[in-house]
């Protein structure tokens, strides 16, 4: 039995006895699965490179790269250079196209490694001189970086683009020109303001069913180059009805990190497959639920996936963008690294009250893997915190 002392919202400490019986890691393939599912991944920072964190990102590739395989061991696809990994958050263009670049000579090593990779228009400073035409520009060049590394795409929502947009119109004309030109179908993501502010009234609506319109629009017209569309709108509600209306052809994946588990069971009419940073944290417990729906055992996929469900709105509780903290810092409650730093300095996002608490439910929903060595990691972080064990 472990127990541990932990800081309550009353600001007091007392004792948590530990009493999750940890989900065992189970190697699968992808093809255990009826549906596909792909985890978008952390990367890990090097905290002993000699750099200023909040302006010079370093990276410990040999350990990011070996999470990359971890994911794979379970079934699940990567989905790279996404949000997860601190895209536009830290990450920048010229770090992701490294990551891009190592991933996929990673992804080579084996036949089981379903991977895709953000392009987006990071690098391209939204401002008032910004036109149309340099944001198509800027997609042009991280599409064709991805492509020419031998990548999938996932388009990823342009801040340039929020902001130089006059109307739907533009949407429809960046979208148009670049699905109309890439050599294999892509994964689009709506990314929603709570995940970054600046991405509000995206396809140039404030009004999410508006939006919607527009984005169908452009899915409708450009489908043989869609393969699907992750959306991260936070709303079980809104997936569904937008599921409803796609094309035959083209997939929804769900980025719904407060629904997934009833999203990817589905209704009578349909469901949605994954692409959740959640599924970095608990990877394991989302692999087996995945096999068990995979085997028609709904009653076991839930068991196993919906306790996950309070961790994962925990973790991505508002403020939304700073929902890697918790990821990062349930992998080193995990032992997949060995420490509890991040590129940009992010691991100071979130309070030690939130990290208690994730603590609780990471228990709670089996995903410690080893109850002890995250007892023993969560009392250090407690201890730089002045609280003593």
């Amino acid at each position: 039995m472990t127990i541990i002392n932990l800081p309550n919202a009353d600001r007091s400490i007392t004792p948590y006895t530990l009493t999750g019986t940890p989900i065992p890691f189970v190697r699968h393939k992808a093809t255990d699965f009826n549906r596909i599912a792909y985890a978008a991944a952390h990367v890990v920072a090097d905290p002993l490179a000699n750099n200023d964190p909040w302006l010079t990102p370093a990276i410990d590739w040999d350990t990011t790269l070996q999470f990359r395989h971890r994911l794979w061991d379970l079934g699940l696809g990567v989905a790279e250079a996404m949000d997860t990994a601190q895209r536009g958050m830290g990450l920048s263009w010229s770090d992701a196209q490294e990551l891009i670049r190592r991933s996929q000579l990673e992804a080579r090593t084996r036949d089981d490694s379903l991977i895709a990779y953000g392009a987006g228009t990071d690098h391209l400073t939204p401002g008032p001189d910004v036109s149309i035409d340099d944001i198509i520009a800027a997609y042009e060049e991280q599409v064709g970086f991805v492509e020419a590394q031998g990548g999938r795409v996932i388009l990823m929502a342009s801040r340039a683009l929020a902001a130089a947009a006059k109307s739907p119109d533009d949407y429809a004309r960046v979208y148009g020109r670049i699905l109309s030109q890439v050599k294999q179908p892509v994964i689009m993501h709506w990314l929603g303001e709570m995940f970054d502010p600046a991405l509000q009234g995206y396809w140039g609506n404030i009004d999410h069913d508006a939006a919607m319109d527009v984005c169908l629009d452009v899915i409708a017209a450009n489908a043989k180059n869609v393969d699907g569309i992750k959306i991260s709108l936070l709303s079980a509600e809104k997936e569904i009805a937008m599921r409803r209306r796609l094309p035959a052809s083209v997939k929804m994946y769900t980025g719904d990190d407060f629904n997934y588990a009833e999203l990817i069971a589905g209704d009578e009419q349909g469901y949605s497959h994954a692409l959740l940073g959640i599924f970095d944290a608990i990877a394991p417990a989302a692999s087996a639920a995945l096999a068990a729906l995979g085997k028609g055992n709904n009653n076991e996929f839930f068991d196993l996936l919906a306790p996950t469900v309070p961790l994962s709105r925990h973790i991505f509780a508002a403020p939304t963008r700073f929902y890697k903290t918790g990821v990062v810092f349930l992998a080193y409650l995990n032992g997949l690294q060995d420490h509890f730093t991040m590129i940009g300095g992010q691991q100071s996002t979130r309070s030690l009250q939130h990290l208690a608490e994730l603590f609780r439910l990471a228990d709670q929903a089996r995903v410690l893997a080893d109850p002890d060595l995250a007892a023993k990691r969560m009392s250090a972080v407690l201890a730089v915190h002045g609280v003593g064990a």
